[in-house]
């Protein structure tokens, strides 16, 4: 694991500022929040696995960052990044759980290796690091957790059985832990895309242009009609809904839908 911190001087005295840290923190959703996030005072910590990127995002940030690599999906990686974010800065104040992925299969097609890959990334990493934060932020006082889930938390749709299974999954997790924080001064939240802007959505158009035959045009149009307001959401759109959830505490155990009107 590396650990590097930038400071980028505009904030020659930053003792006092509030932590937060960023999982998948690399590019898209992750990207658009620790830039709002660091627009908004804090010092991020910016977590992924891939280095190059991350620097690319704290560079961006117009205040201090600080970049560790790593596998959230590892437990000891994930006891590591926080206790090296203690150890130099504190505390984490607010939590953004990002880093996810998704598969596409029919059930019947999808391996248990899909299965468990979709359950460790998109819910056992959010688990570990909401079990990791929640005490200190209680002691505190104050703390802010918020879990980048999916429209899929909240329906179903074919051949993304894993993917679904895993954001029902975690939906369920953040209510239950607001639930037994809400007298705490903590918050737990996730916010619901639907089909943004990002290269995982990307990825996604290059699958159905590989099953499908369609061209790329077509199979992206596809995936922006499901939004009803006829386009794919932007990440700076779901980092509005983050820091909503960050400045708001009244805001507590909700999945805020983020996908112009396609599921109410």
């Amino acid at each position: 694991m590396l650990t590097v911190v930038i400071d980028v001087g505009k904030l020659p005295n930053v003792a006092h500022q509030p932590v937060a840290c960023v999982s998948g923190a690399g590019r898209g959703i992750g990207r658009a929040v620790a830039l709002a996030l660091s627009q908004a005072g804090y010092r991020v910590v910016l977590t992924a696995r891939n280095r190059a990127e991350l620097d690319e995002s704290a560079a961006a940030c117009p205040g201090v960052s600080m970049v560790i690599t790593g596998d959230i999906t590892d437990p000891a990686f994930v006891e590591s990044l926080f206790s090296d974010i203690e150890k130099q800065w504190g505390p984490v104040s607010v939590l953004v759980a990002n880093a996810g992925a998704g598969v596409s299969a029919s059930v019947v097609r999808t391996t248990d290796e899909d299965w468990q890959r979709m359950l460790d990334l998109n819910l056992t990493a959010p688990f570990r690091c909401i079990r990791r934060v929640l005490p200190s932020m209680i002691e505190a006082g104050f703390g802010r957790v918020i879990v980048v889930a999916s429209v899929a938390a909240k329906i179903g749709e074919p051949y993304i059985s894993a993917y679904t299974a895993s954001k029902h999954g975690v939906l369920g997790l953040v209510r239950s832990a607001a639930a037994e924080v809400a007298t705490k001064g903590v918050t737990v939240n996730a916010v619901c895309p639907g089909y943004v802007d990002t290269p995982m959505t990307d990825a996604t158009i290059a699958g159905i242009v590989a099953k499908t035959g369609r061209s790329e045009a077509e199979a992206r149009s596809a995936l922006e009609a499901k939004q009803p307001i006829g386009r794919l959401i932007t990440p700076e759109e779901v980092a509005s809904a983050v820091m909503q959830c960050v400045t708001n505490g009244a805001i507590n155990g909700q999945g805020l839908n983020i996908d112009g009107g396609a599921v109410v």
